[in-house]
């Protein structure tokens, strides 16, 4: 016991930065997926991609067939999902942090699968995966 009295600033040290650790995860809300289970569920065909970025980072390259509904619209523009309510959905925004949100917001609004994707566009380009809607790299071939 009176080690613990004499370092008891060590152990309230550790419970802090443990706690700061601790952060993030508690942060993130709905399901997120990464890049490669990303494009596995795109590749099934049963996926919707709703890219909730504003119209010009959508316009400067999106992940083919993505939906545009930027975040401020999403709740008023949400009638515009209904008919996918049964398939999954995939939400992109340009570094992870809106999707989650967006996730959010449709998983309220009663769709069953919604997934954030982990990075958002940033994770996507990175990993030089194909973009649409941005002028063409002739080293990349993108289009």
């Amino acid at each position: 016991m009176k080690f613990f009295i004499d370092n008891i600033f060590l152990f309230c040290l550790a419970v802090l930065s443990g706690g700061a650790l601790l952060i993030p995860l508690l942060q993130q809300r709905g399901n997120s997926l990464g890049v490669l289970q990303a494009t596995q569920l795109i590749n099934q065909n049963k996926t919707i991609i709703v890219d909730v970025r504003d119209a010009a980072q959508f316009a400067e390259g999106h992940i083919r067939e993505a939906k545009n509904i930027p975040i401020k619209e999403l709740a008023k523009r949400r009638d515009e999902l209904d008919k996918f309510k049964n398939r999954k959905i995939l939400v992109v925004c340009q570094n992870g942090t809106q999707s989650a949100k967006a996730a959010g917001i449709l998983g309220k609004a009663g769709f069953g699968e919604v997934y954030g994707l982990s990075g958002g566009m940033a994770a996507w380009k990175k990993q030089s995966l194909p973009v649409v809607g941005v002028k063409a790299d002739p080293v990349k071939g993108v289009a």
